[in-house]
């Protein structure tokens, strides 16, 4: 195994729980990577996204930085002002 990616595929499929967990951070480092990239696209700071959302620009720098797993109603909070919203995917 010489990359991230390889250990992450053989882990992947050898430790289900593993897996499970591994998924979810990739997840929740896609949700917030687009928060992130939202915001600076409409060239808001953290402070900024902080005001609108009624939270301290400490609460947005904790979650940008995965020094928290916020909840669900957090990431609604910093979602809304910048106009994105969770979609369910059909796993059919």
């Amino acid at each position: 195994m010489n990359t991230w990616e390889d250990y992450k595929n053989h882990v992947k499929a050898t430790d289900h729980a593993i897996k499970s967990d591994i998924e979810i951070a990739e997840e929740l480092t896609s949700l917030i990577s687009s928060i992130i990239a939202k915001r600076n696209e409409l060239g808001m700071s953290q402070r900024d996204l902080a005001a609108e959302c009624g939270l301290p620009q400490s609460s947005v720098a904790r979650v940008e930085s995965f020094k928290t797993i916020p909840k669900l109603d957090t990431l609604l909070k910093l979602m809304r002002p910048l106009g994105l919203k969770l979609q369910t995917i059909n796993m059919d």
